[in-house]
């Protein structure tokens, strides 16, 4: 099954939307590193319904009018990956985690640094909210789409994170 996609511009930048059987299956950043996320061959497809749903509730969310989505989701990985992921959807907005709670959440509690490698390759990164968590100390740790984006997101939801780990 081949994989449709769109752009949209975005106050983080430009975001690359992908679908794939009716779901949103990946939101690639920008300067998207390579092999992040792994997908199959992309075709363009402005028109795709679910794409332009998903695009929909991203501008609601970056205007501050939407503080949930309601999109299906087709996350492609390994079984402790889409656990780790599937747990970023229990993150309430405006609240963040550490990855040793995710860990702890998924029932694994030894396995905070898989859980981190897991959060690094969020394929649907926002609406899957990746950015939400941070480092035991409380600063922000590494983020696909860049420290700053993952600052703008977690301030667009009120939630304050000034100290950036180096």
């Amino acid at each position: 099954m081949s994989y449709e996609y769109t752009l949209m511009s975005s106050p983080v930048g430009q975001l690359t939307l992908v679908a794939r059987s009716g779901k949103l299956a990946a939101i690639l950043w920008e300067n998207e590193r390579v092999n992040r996320v792994r997908l199959g061959p992309l075709q363009k497809a402005n028109n795709s319904p679910v794409l332009l749903e998903a695009q929909r509730q991203l501008k609601e969310y970056f205007a501050g009018t939407r503080n949930r989505f309601e999109l299906e989701l087709d996350f492609a990985g390994t079984d402790f990956q889409k656990k780790v992921w599937l747990a970023l959807l229990t993150i309430p907005f405006g609240e963040t985690r550490s990855y040793s709670q995710i860990a702890l959440h998924i029932g694994n509690p030894k396995a905070v640094r898989a859980v981190g490698a897991a959060n690094g390759r969020n394929p649907i990164s926002i609406v899957a909210p990746c950015h939400r968590v941070i480092g035991a100390s409380g600063g922000l740790t590494g983020f696909a789409g860049g420290l700053e984006a993952k600052q703008y997101l977690l301030s667009l939801e009120g939630e304050d994170q000034t100290e950036i780990a180096v």
